[in-house]
């Protein structure tokens, strides 16, 4: 299955038009890190990440990991080994914090972007994740909770998004 990122305000999953967010700056063919941009291109999912102390567990076949305090999702340039993946935050490596006191990353999916290889620069942490006001992301894609919760229920682990 492909879901489409159809326009910076159309994430269609199936029969589902869901309105959503993206980056600041709209899409691009070059991301690169901080740009304010959501990469064009066919991508892979990765793992639901929820925030169990705020959630109950969301119903999906992807595989789910609860969200804790030492996690984060490395966007340091200076560490292209951990760059763009999920790490133990430390006061070394700078990295995007996956428990945060807003509501953003309650759930979240990484999006395969960068991912196999990661090149340091060419952009990291692109989420599909949470909005509560349809606010334009840091590249990311953001769907309101209700939204987020019937596309969890459509989407299998080999699914992937279109970003046109």
């Amino acid at each position: 299955m492909t879901f489409f990122l159809k326009n910076k305000h159309t994430l269609q999953v199936d029969n589902f038009n869901f309105k959503c967010s993206i980056g600041k700056n709209g899409t691009s063919n070059n991301k690169i890190e901080g740009d304010g941009k959501t990469p064009i291109g066919t991508f892979q999912i990765e793992h639901l990440y929820y925030r169990k102390d705020r959630l109950t567990e969301p119903e999906t076949s992807l595989k789910k990991i609860d969200i804790n305090e030492n996690m984060g999702w490395c966007d340091d340039v200076h560490y292209p080994k951990k760059y763009n993946k999920l790490v133990k935050i430390n006061n070394t490596i700078k990295c995007e914090k996956l428990k945060r006191r807003d509501h953003k990353y309650n759930l979240l999916i990484p999006l395969k972007y960068n991912f196999n290889k990661p090149i340091a620069g060419l952009g990291s942490c692109i989420f599909i994740h949470l909005t509560k006001n349809y606010k334009p992301t840091a590249g990311c894609i953001a769907l309101v909770e209700k939204d987020f919760l019937i596309m969890l229920k459509l989407i299998k682990k080999n699914t992937k998004i279109k970003i046109i």
